[in-house]
């Protein structure tokens, strides 16, 4: 008679949470790669994306720049570009809602959520990757500034930051639409809802043209709101100029949208599907 002996493993504890931060991160990487090669197998994804901002540089700079006038350095088309920049920023939320929206509807993020992977890795993959795709556009579109005529005045340090201030208000608007893209679930009525409340957001600002030029009534409303604030801090960034005040006022409103929307989309991805 052989006997047997059973040997009891013992249970293994809980991941620490530096251990579970670095399976997050690496969960989100790889949503990220994935999310980047869908766009590289549609190019003309890519392209439209990169050549609508471009369309708005030319139309404003040629069309328009003529008939508004500025009292800035380099003339209307150094006073259009970090408007142009804060709304190519902000645009870039549509991808953010409709590509959410769309995965939703083919079952793709219950698919996701159903694998042994953080919970989180879905938003900050998605995230991770527009924000790539906004920066490279939003590089493109300073190129294509420097091409008609715009330049940076302040040096290379405060340019660097009017990119990198951009950067992050298009983040807090790509929070918002993650959470309209999976809250609407559908990807017609996301993209009819961001037209709502991003077009006045952007147009009724100081992105294109003075507020002092606008009807008393809508200057208060273009005077009090987010995206003039980060323009403004843009310009001066650009320019020179004060920067204080607006820099503040922008650093309260973009940290107030991350305090409600970030809690917002995570609830409606957890309720979604």
């Amino acid at each position: 008679m052989t006997a047997t002996t059973a040997t009891t493993l013992a249970p293994l504890g809980d991941p620490g949470l530096g251990v579970r931060v670095r399976w997050g991160l690496s969960d989100a990487l790889a949503i990220t790669r994935r999310n980047l090669l869908v766009w590289f197998r549609v190019p003309a994804y890519i392209f439209f994306t990169v050549i609508q901002p471009v369309i708005f540089v030319l139309m404003f700079r040629y069309v328009f720049g003529g008939a508004i006038h500025v009292n800035v350095p380099g003339g209307y088309v150094t006073f259009l570009m970090p408007g142009i920049i804060a709304q190519t920023a902000a645009f870039a939320c549509f991808g953010t809602a409709i590509a959410l929206a769309q995965e939703l509807q083919k079952g793709v993020i219950d698919r996701l959520r159903s694998m042994p992977m953080a919970r989180s890795a879905v938003l900050t993959g998605r995230l991770m990757a527009d924000t790539l795709r906004m920066t490279v556009t939003i590089l493109v579109v300073v190129g294509v500034g420097y091409a008609v005529g715009f330049r940076f005045h302040n040096g290379a340090a405060p340019a660097i930051l009017m990119v990198v201030l951009a950067v992050v208000l298009g983040i807090a608007c790509c929070v918002i639409a993650a959470f309209t893209g999976l809250a609407i679930k559908d990807e017609e009525s996301v993209q009819a809802f961001g037209l709502i409340w991003l077009f006045p957001l952007t147009f009724l600002s100081s992105a294109f043209v003075p507020i002092q030029s606008m009807p008393g009534w809508l200057q208060a409303f273009a005077n009090n709101q987010p995206v003039t604030f980060v323009v403004n801090t843009m310009r001066a960034l650009a320019i020179g100029g004060p920067i204080q005040a607006d820099l503040w006022k922008s650093i309260a409103w973009l940290a107030g949208i991350f305090i409600v929307f970030v809690p917002l989309a995570v609830r409606a991805y957890k309720r979604a599907g």
